[in-house]
């Protein structure tokens, strides 16, 4: 009877699994900080994602690891960067998987910023949507379904949409990170991305944590600029947000469960403290519950053996 009477429910179909992926073959690299997740090298991945796909996980989120790093995040438009070629060795090998691309600079400068940087050290919005333009069409070019822009420079969603269009790439999807927050919950994740800023921080361009209707106007902006999706990240310690988004648009809402959430789950598991499993069903429900469509977790994996 229960069954029968809930009001909400976790839909395998909408979870995605973040890969981070390195150069290479053969690579299998544990992240200390995020126990059970690894950095992938091509081949790997490829592996990986016939794995989910079996599991009934149909879409996976790509960050790149470049060996080499600059202040221009050379790197991350380079047509055969690390990103561009797991784009292409995965759609070649499990082309029925849904491959998302996140759009950042982060790991590809050699200060950690989303951004290129000016003389006076302050990330400069219209050259760094410059690049990001230029590098979304080599994910196109290399077969990418989705980008997922998450820098939080203003305008980058319309420029990204018109440098896509008029590329002829009109059927690539944009999942926007519209509201990205300056979160204490990113630390792993800077870890396993190698991407911890250099000097200053990011709030100048991440929203701040204690505002809610800015990101119902961010949400807005990026869906006017041409947003297929529109996301909350970081996601248990902003449902308000996730549920005040949800009345707000009629868009697929996603959320990004993110690697400090995993991190603090996993290590009150391994201390005994809390039940893992039971634990994630809440916190997948409670996204689902508060409106999400699409949940981005570490957690996808796992969840899908238990419950596939």
């Amino acid at each position: 009877m229960r069954d029968l009477v809930r009001e909400a429910s976790v839909k395998l179909g909408g979870l995605v699994q973040p890969l981070f992926v390195v150069e290479g073959t053969g690579i299998r690299a544990p992240i200390s900080s995020m126990p059970g997740i690894a950095r992938l090298s091509g081949d790997a991945a490829v592996a990986e994602c016939r794995e989910l796909l079996g599991l009934g996980i149909r879409a996976v989120l790509l960050f790149g690891i470049p060996d080499f790093k600059d202040a221009k995040a050379s790197s991350n438009y380079d047509p055969n960067g690390v990103v561009q070629q797991a784009i292409r060795a995965i759609k070649e090998a499990v082309p029925e998987l849904l491959v998302i691309a996140d759009l950042c600079n982060c790991e590809y400068t050699d200060h950690g910023h989303c951004g290129i940087v000016d003389a006076r050290g302050d990330v400069d919005n219209d050259a760094t949507v410059e690049l990001l333009m230029r590098t979304a069409l080599t994910y196109a070019h290399a077969g990418v379904d989705v980008i997922a822009p998450s820098d939080m420079m203003d305008g980058r969603v319309g420029a990204i949409r018109h440098a896509l269009d008029d590329d002829g790439f009109t059927r690539v999807a944009i999942m926007a990170y519209s509201a990205k927050y300056a979160s204490a919950f990113y630390g792993p994740f800077r870890e396993a991305a190698d991407s911890a800023p250099a000097f200053g921080d990011r709030r100048t361009y991440q929203m701040d944590p204690a505002n809610a209707r800015e990101a119902l106007r961010e949400v807005e902006l990026d869906i006017e600029e041409g947003a297929d999706f529109v996301m909350v990240k970081p996601a248990l310690a902003y449902l308000d947000v996730v549920r005040g988004v949800r009345d707000a648009v009629e868009l697929p809402l996603a959320v990004y469960n993110v690697s400090g959430e995993y991190a603090m789950v996993k290590a009150a598991a391994q201390h005994g403290w809390i039940d893992e499993d039971r634990v994630v069903d809440e916190m997948l429900l409670a996204f689902a519950r508060a409106g999400a469509d699409v949940i981005i977790t570490y957690f996808a994996k796992d969840y899908a053996r238990r419950h596939g």
